[in-house]
């Protein structure tokens, strides 16, 4: 089965949610060979206690780099303000091109339904392009996809109106300290940002080896593990679990192997 030619790609809404949710998945395709690009919708230029703007823009892009290099993977952050996401026409057919262009075999993005609007403006885009993205005559400067790729939902925690279905899960033991090293490099974020809007800004240790150490406890505590105990197996410890959206091509069961190796 050659893995080696599949090629992912995550169209998410800000700079650190491809690492959070499919880190362990993008691990592993990395160390398979298989080419790996994560694209934020947003810069994230809101997401910070103190920072603003460009100035905070600038350093969710920086960081975004860095964590590409943990893989070596591609990346991209749009100049779309963070918050102010739309499912509309203009950024649809910046989807269409960008999906085109890159000519996944797997295609991950947020559900419809998710918590945050960024998050449900992205799903829905990119639901809003899948169809689109074989036909011709609509954006003709990216030429047509000859098939779909296979779409699916990252995890989220939402039930109405519908909740998420774990039909992949991947064990992500053997990743997991690399999603972390990802996730580290979103200082702005990890160490900054969502603690404080936690109310659990003081928790946090100062830079070095414990405060990595305490950022493995938290993503391990509220993702992996939190995933591994609602949609795991016996014996599977730290997971992330995906869901088939019926967007895009329907896979067959070899093509969730070849997509999703275990």
């Amino acid at each position: 089965m050659d893995h080696a030619a599949a090629r992912l790609l995550l169209l998410v809404a800000h700079p650190d949610d491809a690492e959070a949710y499919a880190g362990g998945l993008m691990t592993r395709y990395r160390d398979m060979g298989c080419a790996v690009k994560w694209v934020s919708l947003t810069n994230g230029s809101a997401g910070h206690q103190h920072l603003r703007g460009p100035e905070l823009a600038q350093r969710r892009a920086q960081e975004s780099a860095a964590a590409a290099a943990v893989i070596g993977a591609e990346h991209a952050v749009w100049n779309v303000e963070d918050g102010h996401l739309e499912a509309n026409l203009a950024l649809r057919w910046e989807v269409v091109r960008e999906i085109r262009r890159w000519n996944p075999d797997l295609l991950l993005t947020h559900r419809p339904w998710d918590y945050h609007p960024d998050h449900r403006a992205a799903g829905q885009l990119v639901l809003d392009a899948c169809y689109l993205l074989t036909v011709p005559a609509l954006v003709p400067e990216a030429p047509a996809l000859v098939r779909d790729p296979v779409v699916g939902f990252l995890c989220d925690p939402f039930t109405r109106p519908a909740p998420f279905r774990a039909d992949i899960v991947l064990d992500i033991g053997a990743e997991f300290e690399r999603v972390v090293r990802m996730l580290d490099c979103h200082a702005s974020q990890m160490y900054e940002w969502l603690p404080f809007n936690r109310g659990v800004l003081e928790s946090v240790p100062e830079e070095g080896q414990a405060r990595r150490e305490w950022l493995g406890e938290v993503y391990r505590e509220e993702f992996a593990a939190a995933r591994a105990r609602r949609y795991g197996g016996k014996g599977v410890e730290l997971a992330e679990a995906f869901e088939i959206a019926e967007h895009g091509r329907r896979p067959e069961r070899d093509d969730l192997q070849r997509l999703f190796p275990s």
